[in-house]
């Protein structure tokens, strides 16, 4: 082949955290991209076409992603300044969005152009590849996040969403707030039946699979950080304490007597009746 017909090198690409989500990136980013990996961890496991390199070699890139804990972004931000260079394209990846902003508007260099993410899955549930997954995107400075979502959608196949990070964290802190934590209550409660089970049942433990083994700071960030989620978390909390008063209330028609602590036993950690008295629960025919 001559080096006329030679193909072009591929653009740098830094990533900086090359933890599961950083993996996760790679691998969809390097048929794309020359990609620079580096974190702070003395031992880190690659990826097939990932260059590991320091700090300074990664954040030189033409674009940069973020790929840290939330709690850990600031201190990032303040590591990767001094070697960015003018014109620069640099992400995060954060499950909250306006912490992220500020922190990314007020720490990174006016010279660089900034998008905050938010890849709407992780390696769990991209499992079977990353196409038609949703990943919200906000500009915040610059003009390369209109270049950026292009590339996202038409390149990764991603259903990208466009938005702000306010309005990102409204939203999140529901759809993703609520999920988490549901998800942790219903894991403390475990072991949860797998036999006697319905397809509603079942695409709830689903969901917990997704979520169950995200790192703890991703639990945090979204519960913490999202200045959205307690507003949240009293309403659920709140309407859940109504509807456990309304199911309780014998005036309102329940035949359920609280069972004689004398007549049960002890099943994980729940108390169930040994028996029933079908003369006072059950018609001949079964049925309640």
């Amino acid at each position: 082949m001559s080096p006329a017909s030679a193909p072009a090198p591929l653009p740098s690409l830094g990533i900086v955290g090359f933890g599961a989500f950083g993996r996760l990136a790679a691998r969809h980013l390097a048929g794309f991209f020359r990609v620079l990996a580096y974190d702070p961890e003395p031992v880190v496991r690659s990826e097939p076409g990932v260059v590991l390199t320091d700090l300074a070699g990664a954040a030189a890139c033409p674009v940069v992603i973020l790929a840290v804990p939330v709690g850990r972004l600031r201190e990032t931000v303040e590591a990767v300044a001094p070697h960015l260079r003018p014109g620069a394209l640099v992400l995060d990846v954060g499950s909250v969005k306006m912490e992220p902003a500020r922190i990314m508007a007020e720490g990174l260099p006016p010279c660089v152009d900034v998008v905050a993410t938010h890849p709407l899955f992780g390696p769990h549930s991209a499992r079977n590849g990353i196409a038609g997954l949703k990943i919200a995107v906000c500009p915040l400075r610059g003009r390369s996040s209109r270049r950026a979502a292009a590339f996202l959608r038409r390149a990764l196949g991603l259903d990208v969403i466009l938005t702000t990070p306010e309005a990102h964290d409204r939203e999140a802190a529901l759809a993703q707030g609520l999920t988490h934590l549901i998800a942790r209550v219903l894991v403390r409660m475990e072991p949860l039946p797998d036999r006697i089970t319905t397809r509603s049942f079942d695409l709830i433990r689903e969901a917990i699979g997704l979520v169950r083994h995200d790192a703890p700071e991703v639990f945090d960030a979204i519960t913490r950080t999202n200045p959205y989620a307690a507003e949240v978390r009293r309403s659920f909390f709140a309407l859940a304490t109504a509807l456990d008063a309304e199911l309780g209330n014998t005036e309102l028609g329940n035949p359920w007597p609280a069972p004689d602590p004398a007549l049960t036993e002890p099943i994980g950690s729940w108390r169930v009746p040994v028996s029933f008295s079908t003369s006072r629960h059950f018609s001949r025919t079964g049925q309640p």
